[in-house]
């Protein structure tokens, strides 16, 4: 059994200048915890792989192509291979995302 407390993996540098922690990479999947503080957002990116997105604690708006919605605490959130999207913090407090791509990616993910 492996037990991974998110406050003792160490944040990583990323082009989007925020909080995100890999908390599980494995060949089938890669699990990355983000914290967006007020104000904070991702660049537009694309993956090529599946993401879903799970809100743990606050409120955050999504972007996944054209389409844009707020998501709060235990949403799901499907993103689709290859489709441009971001998370934007427009609230007063701390939005906590679980990001799951799978499979692993192989690719690099890129800047819009």
């Amino acid at each position: 059994m492996k037990i991974t407390e998110v406050k003792n993996e160490q944040s990583k540098t990323n082009p989007h200048g925020v909080d995100a922690r890999n908390i599980s990479d494995t060949e089938s999947a890669q699990v990355v915890h983000i914290t967006l503080q007020p104000g904070e957002s991702l660049k537009k990116h694309i993956t090529s792989v599946d993401v879903v997105f799970y809100v743990l604690e606050g409120r955050g708006v999504v972007e996944i192509g054209e389409e844009k919605a707020e998501a709060g605490p235990d949403t799901l959130i499907e993103s689709p291979a290859k489709i441009p999207h971001r998370w934007i913090n427009e609230s007063n407090a701390a939005v906590r995302i679980l990001v799951v791509k799978t499979p692993r990616p192989k690719e690099a993910t890129k800047l819009q």
